[in-house]
């Protein structure tokens, strides 16, 4: 009986590793999935932003204004998500820890 307890244990904290180890790998693929798609997304957004500031230019006759407008509404951007960093903070703590608990 006491060798069956053991076997038992030895292979639950195998079960554990293995797990573990598991969550580990998925985790660092998403991670490194996650870093190289925001690169390739920020030089999008570069270069986006760039040509939208030309374009805008051309309408409004000046490049100042043109880059002026663009900004703008970066800085609209940052203060709607200025005031939805509770929501944000909740939601991906949510998603966190369903990922943990699967």
């Amino acid at each position: 009986m006491l060798d069956l307890l053991k076997d038992y244990a030895s292979k639950k904290a195998e079960l554990l590793k293995l797990e573990a180890t598991e969550k580990t790998a998925i985790t660092a693929g998403t991670t490194t999935y996650l870093v190289i798609a925001a690169i390739v997304l920020l030089f999008f957004i570069v270069l986006f932003n760039i040509g939208l500031g030309f374009l805008l230019a051309t309408f409004v006759e000046s490049y100042a204004l043109g880059f002026m407008i663009v900004a703008g509404i970066y800085l609209l951007l940052f203060v709607i998500v200025l005031l939805s960093k509770n929501s944000i903070k909740n939601n991906i703590a949510n998603k966190i820890i369903e990922f943990i608990n699967e």
